[in-house]
């Protein structure tokens, strides 16, 4: 076949790919988006289930997510970022570092459950921190770490070694080298792989469903140890284990839906972020 042909044709398959995956999503949301608006109102956002949770709203469940959250950003970022700087800056280029950063990598495909079964054994068992927030955040933490370590090194990596040379050259330190010329242009990578990392942490049921996360709780919770409540078990709760299924159908969409707005939001932070970044760089970008 003419070599243009098959440019052309691949360029079709291509665009062809990417417009199926757009039309999917946007299937997808204008679904949620018409079922779950009529659900959404302030007495949603701010009281607690009521009657079963065949009434009420959402107020737990959104506190709960934003706990645990914050609890896995404060667990997940430094450590991450620190293991990445110093995977790719200090530590010694050898089979040894590549067994390491290989780990990671795999650690990334693992099943988010077996997380959930790893935070039971490791700190609620074993450091008895008990079924908390502190437990889910940081079985949370965990599975976000292979994400930020992962998009943090590839940051570091786009940056030019000329930064580093120049830096040493003119009687820098090697962490003064990359504190003040290779973390300012590897910044926008890094926030961009944090927050995707937490958008994904927000959105997750399976790890928390046996370190912290609880069918109905009366109250918020008032302390790390407490147990909690979260968007997306409460929206599994209400999709498949309510006894009216179809008469809290309507606020299980709603939940969806506020879910879905916390992750886009998360996602359009990452990339407001990552403009911001790039162009405060433009005249050393990489």
């Amino acid at each position: 076949m003419n070599p243009r042909l098959w440019e052309k044709t691949g360029f079709l398959l291509l665009q062809l790919a990417a417009w199926m995956v757009l039309l999917f999503m946007g299937v997808i949301f204008y679904d949620l988006t018409c079922k779950g608006i009529g659900a959404i109102s302030w007495e949603f956002l701010t009281t607690p289930p009521r009657k079963g949770m065949t009434e009420g709203g959402i107020l737990p469940a959104i506190v709960g997510t934003f706990y645990v959250t914050m609890v896995t950003a404060i667990f997940a970022v430094p450590l991450g970022i620190f293991a990445a700087i110093y995977l790719h800056e200090y530590a010694r280029q050898g089979r040894l570092t590549r067994l390491i950063r290989m780990s990671i990598r795999n650690l990334a495909g693992v099943p988010s459950i077996v997380y959930g079964l790893f935070g039971v054994a490791l700190f609620v068992q074993i450091m008895r921190l008990g079924t908390s927030i502190l437990s889910a955040g940081l079985t949370l933490g965990l599975l976000t770490l292979p994400v930020i370590i992962t998009s943090s090194e590839e940051a570091l990596k786009a940056v030019p070694q000329s930064y580093r040379e120049g830096a040493l050259a003119l009687g820098a330190t090697r962490w003064q080298a990359i504190r003040t010329n290779v973390l300012p242009l590897a910044l926008p990578g890094m926030l961009t792989g944090v927050i995707l990392g937490l958008a994904r942490a927000a959105g997750e049921t399976a790890p928390i469903l046996f370190t912290g996360v609880a069918f109905f709780l009366p109250r918020l919770p008032d302390s790390l140890f407490s147990q909690f409540m979260a968007l997306p078990y409460h929206l599994y709760i209400l999709s498949t284990q309510h006894h009216a299924v179809e008469q809290v159908r309507p606020l299980a969409y709603g939940t969806a839906l506020v879910l879905l707005t916390l992750i886009f939001t998360l996602n359009l932070v990452a990339v407001i972020l990552r403009t911001h970044f790039r162009r405060k760089f433009k005249n050393t970008s990489i």
